[in-house]
């Protein structure tokens, strides 16, 4: 029995013996690296030595770049790579490690480390840095607080207020909020929201023009637009700002309120302006003949006139009164069409040089006739311009010094000149005008002149031209 119970005792201690054996094993293991069930920011770090761990924990981190944003939004970036940019954990790891005591690896079977959450120390050139900082474009404006001006200036669009007091970055601000910003390894950082931007004191000079923008503001402040066909003319701080009444010396005329006064002939002189570019009657016009070139049309009686007197008076009161609106103007005279395009896609062409006339309707050429016009040779040729059938009529006599002649159809255009059948004629086109021509009308093969009477209505604008 005593012999069992000493086997017993010897087993038990060689057993013990393994067993602390085995524990100072893997203490004596662990004193180097990390100790059983470490984890650091989501890597299991068991076994491993701090220079391993921080290799791992440096590959989950990236920086590529920091986005820097001005007032603006404007973005401008200073390249991670341009300044050495690098993480290391080794320092924080070492000092997590120095709390590890490996002798007592066996607390974490229960869980006891956890998992703990480290930062990295961030390494980059500090030279390389403030180069970059010092060459961006907001960064590198030499100008004194003290000359930033505050004034009102005229430009294409009209007045506006210069202040270049207003919103004036504090470059140590900003230099500290991109140190910072590179400091935490953020991708962006925005100037405005991190109050980078500050106004600077204005004095009396300054402050005067700050309140006489303010009227200048009001005055230009316009709300009218022309309509001329599809093309809209807004009357804004452009246009407006040439009708304050100025000194000859260029400053402003108040009236007894401190209130820039209006030069009443501007108005007037921009309506004349706005009648010479859009006023089509008479003048010459771009036409793309059937024929295949661009033929330059003028004179005849179709087109649009302003009436000047009457929009000079609207404009005027328009204007003192603040209206807001769209105005269609009115006109002495008015074409189909509004704008500078007045002819449009619905017309009939005379091309008195190929003696042929066609019929368009929305684009689409619906009659194509020879026709034969006014005689050359005796002074009566057709006259060219932009005309338009102002009437229709059928069974007409058309009479003259020295002809009276029955027709079917009879569609003038300009005065007594117009489009008519000619049954006294058996051919058309060629050169029969030069010689053998009408006393000025178009006249046209009856099957032709019989469907164009039908199609046409009155209004329709009539090109004619060599």
């Amino acid at each position: 029995m005593k012999n069992v119970l000493k086997g017993v005792c010897i087993g038990l201690g060689i057993i013990c013996l393994l067993t602390a054996g085995m524990y100072l094993g893997l203490s004596w293991y662990y004193i180097g690296e990390f100790s059983y069930n470490t984890w650091i920011n989501g890597i299991y770090c068991t076994g491993k030595s701090v220079s391993e761990v921080n290799q791992e924990l440096s590959r989950e981190y990236s920086y590529d770049s920091l986005t820097i944003l001005d007032y603006e939004g404007n973005p401008y970036s200073i390249s991670a790579e341009l300044i050495d940019y690098r993480f290391d954990f080794a320092e924080s790891l070492e000092r997590y490690k120095s709390l590890q005591n490996p002798y007592l690896w066996i607390d974490n079977l229960r869980g006891g480390n956890g998992e703990k959450h480290i930062l990295p120390i961030i390494h980059y050139d500090e030279t390389a840095l403030e180069e970059q900082v010092n060459a961006l474009p907001f960064m590198q404006e030499k100008d004194s607080m003290r000359t930033r001006a505050v004034e009102i200036r005229k430009t294409d669009s009209g007045y506006c207020l210069i202040n270049e007091r207003d919103n004036v970055l504090n470059r140590e601000k900003a230099r500290e909020a991109i140190y910072n910003a590179v400091d935490q390894f953020e991708p962006e950082v925005d100037l405005q929201k991190l109050d980078c931007y500050e106004d600077l004191p204005l004095n009396e000079e300054m402050q005067q023009a700050v309140a006489l923008w303010s009227k200048i503001q009001e005055f230009q402040d316009c709300m009218i637009v022309y309509q001329m066909g599809e093309e809209l003319i807004p009357i804004d701080a452009s246009v407006v700002c040439d009708w304050f009444l100025l000194n000859e010396d260029g400053s402003f005329v108040f009236d007894e309120q401190g209130n820039p006064v209006l030069d009443e002939e501007k108005p007037e002189m921009f309506i004349a302006k706005l009648a010479e570019e859009y006023d089509t009657l008479g003048g010459p016009r771009d036409f793309q003949a059937t024929r295949g070139e661009i033929v330059t049309v003028t004179g005849g009686i179709y087109g649009n006139q302003l009436d000047r007197k009457a929009e000079a008076a609207y404009l005027l009161q328009a204007f003192k009164e603040k209206r807001i609106e769209i105005h269609t103007p009115e006109y002495k005279q008015k074409a189909l069409y509004q704008g500078k395009d007045d002819i449009g896609d619905t017309y009939i062409e005379v091309d008195m040089t190929e003696q042929m006339m066609y019929y368009y309707e929305k684009g689409k050429c619906l009659i194509e006739t020879p026709v034969v016009t006014g005689n050359t040779s005796l002074r009566r040729g057709t006259p060219e311009g932009v005309n338009f059938v102002y009437a229709k009529q059928k069974n007409r006599i058309l009479r003259g010094e020295d002809y009276a002649s029955p027709v079917k159809f009879w569609i003038p255009v300009k005065g007594a000149i117009g489009i008519h059948d000619a049954s006294w004629r058996n051919k058309y086109g060629g050169e029969i005008y030069k010689t053998n021509g009408s006393h000025g009308c178009i006249n046209t093969p009856y099957d032709a002149v019989k469907e164009l009477y039908e199609l046409v209505e009155i209004g329709t604008p009539c090109v004619m031209f060599y």
